[in-house]
């Protein structure tokens, strides 16, 4: 299967896989929320698959995933032209997307996804949360308390 044109086949190779404007919004509310990460960690290497974003003490590594090309629930569109290529490379990514997931989970690793359209803050926020409870610096919120056992 390839490009149905040599246009499309220019536009893909165009396509930024690092430093998306969503990954680096995200990136900046992060920062302010004094967080501090690395960047496209190779966190498995065969095969190879790297985080956008990592916390490595935290063992929490972010992927941002563009609505087009991981097949958003909310924003997928399929392509008229040449769709079955289309179909068969979005359902490809969302397969390795979730062999991802479960290879980082076997090695204790906590991913989060975030879509490209999600409110940066929001998202920002979940990592936050989720990097804080494995590193166990959560503070308890105000209706929340700490049990000892």
């Amino acid at each position: 299967m390839k490009p149905s044109s040599p246009e499309a086949s220019r536009r893909l190779s165009k396509v930024r896989q690092k430093g998306t404007s969503a990954e680096v919004e995200l990136r900046r509310a992060l920062h302010r929320l004094g967080l501090r990460y690395r960047l496209h960690v190779p966190l498995i290497v065969r095969p190879r698959r790297v985080a956008d974003i990592v916390f490595p003490t935290a063992r929490v590594a972010v992927f941002v995933d563009g609505c087009f090309w991981h097949g958003c629930p909310l924003h997928a569109t399929w392509p008229k032209n040449n769709a079955e290529f289309w179909r068969f490379k979005i359902e490809a990514n969302r397969a390795r997307d979730a062999d991802t997931d479960a290879r980082l989970l076997a090695l204790g690793w906590h991913v989060i996804r975030v879509w490209e359209h999600e409110a940066v803050a929001e998202a920002a926020a979940r990592i936050k949360h989720e990097v804080s409870q494995r590193l166990g610096t959560a503070r308890p919120g105000p209706n929340e308390h700490h049990h000892h056992l």
